[in-house]
């Protein structure tokens, strides 16, 4: 895999993501299309770490939140 199919793949995994659609089964099509069988199952593992990490670090307010009192409603809900 290089550069530019990391790009590509890492791009559709962050759109895809948040759409109700696949992710996994759209990267799974890209590998097949550029030719990828070696480390793609790794890497799928860590593009979707990627997104968890970027939904806490987008969320830990509300997370801590919900830690510290997880009864009371969160603001803007």
């Amino acid at each position: 895999m290089n550069i530019f199919q990391a790009i590509i793949l890492g791009i559709v995994q962050g759109v895809a993501e948040f759409l109700p659609i696949s992710s996994s089964g759209h990267l799974v099509v890209l590998h097949r299309v550029f030719g990828i069988d070696e480390g793609a199952f790794t890497f799928d593992i860590v593009v979707h770490l990627g997104t968890l990490v970027a939904i806490i670090i987008y969320f830990w307010p509300d997370i801590l939140a919900i830690i510290k009192n997880p009864i009371s409603k969160i603001k803007g809900c």
